[in-house]
């Protein structure tokens, strides 16, 4: 078996939540990371970044895109060969669009490509949730399309660091149905977005989230407006998490009146995720960049689609 020395991965964004399904359902979206790996001979790694936001990400070995792939040589019992890694960035950091999840998923799948391919695409994907500690992101990062993901039969809750078995199902989602982004021009980290949640949530405020995430996924795959507009309320973050970011209310506001299902954030936030008919997609994206232009605050508003195609890895060659 010859060698492989490059190859480069691109990984879609994601949004994850989507309302009521907290840190286990998610989607792909036409945004993307782009990952090339070359294997070099001088000791170590070499990280070169460009575009948007190059400068915060770090370039030594504490880089999160080597660290996964140092986890699968680890994980596969070798050690991890001389790398190079240029990061091309399309994916706005700490934002809430899953930028992390890109790192993990990238560097796992780089190093997978180059040693061969001895993991299969699950058992990459059961590595990259025990990186990242919840399936939300790093799953449709892979896989694409919108994903729900849960512990298998007799599967413990999944601990950090720990291989788990899942069980994932793709999650229809009609074509009418348009995801816009707002990206706002400041950070929310995920540390303090979790920071603020509760430990302990009511008994009817669970039944609240279940009753509305199984009405979010027949709304998403039916298109049905009325089952999207209820389906995608939550009880068990958004009303903690929504005080984070400035202007939410305004913003939930004009997306709505535009012609929105709804509006929701997008994996921690800030970025805030508006579902509509695809008739509507102009109108709500013009509203919610007044919105939060109104407020003081500067954004980047786009109509995206879902991906349903995940990660890609191309050779020189192909």
């Amino acid at each position: 078996m010859s060698v492989i020395s490059c190859a480069t991965v691109v990984v879609p964004a994601t949004t994850a939540n989507l309302g009521p399904g907290f840190d286990c359902i998610g989607a792909a979206l036409t945004l993307y990371n782009e990952f090339k790996f070359t294997r070099h001979n001088e000791e170590g790694v070499k990280i070169a970044v460009t575009g948007a936001e190059a400068e915060k990400v770090k370039t030594d070995e504490s880089n999160l895109l080597y660290q996964a792939f140092v986890k699968l040589y680890q994980y596969i019992g070798q050690a991890p060969p001389p790398v190079k890694m240029s990061i091309n960035l399309g994916v706005p950091l700490a934002r809430g669009l899953g930028s992390s999840a890109t790192a993990i998923v990238g560097g796992l799948l780089g190093a997978n490509f180059l040693a061969g391919e001895p993991l299969s695409r699950l058992q990459v994907m059961e590595l990259a949730i025990a990186l990242e500690g919840h399936p939300d992101n790093v799953v449709p990062a892979l896989l694409g399309g919108c994903r729900l993901a849960a512990t298998g039969l007799g599967v413990e809750p999944p601990r950090r660091q720990e291989r788990q078995e899942w069980e994932v199902c793709e999650v229809g989602w009609c074509n009418s149905v348009v995801p816009v982004v707002a990206i706002p021009d400041f950070e929310l980290s995920t540390q303090e977005a979790r920071r603020v949640l509760p430990s302990e949530v009511s008994r009817g405020d669970a039944i609240f989230n279940v009753a509305h995430l199984g009405l979010l996924l027949r709304g998403l795959e039916s298109g049905n407006g009325d089952w999207l507009r209820a389906g995608l309320q939550d009880r068990l973050h958004e009303p903690f998490r929504r005080e984070l970011i400035r202007g939410f209310d305004a913003v939930y506001s004009a997306a709505v009146a535009a012609g929105a299902y709804g509006l929701v954030i997008s994996g921690a936030g800030p970025t805030l995720l508006a579902l509509t008919d695809r008739s509507q997609q102009e109108a709500v994206r013009v509203a919610m960049a007044a919105a939060w232009q109104s407020e003081g605050v500067e954004v980047d508003v786009r109509s995206l689609s879902v991906d349903f195609h995940g990660s890609r890895i191309s050779t020189p060659d192909s």
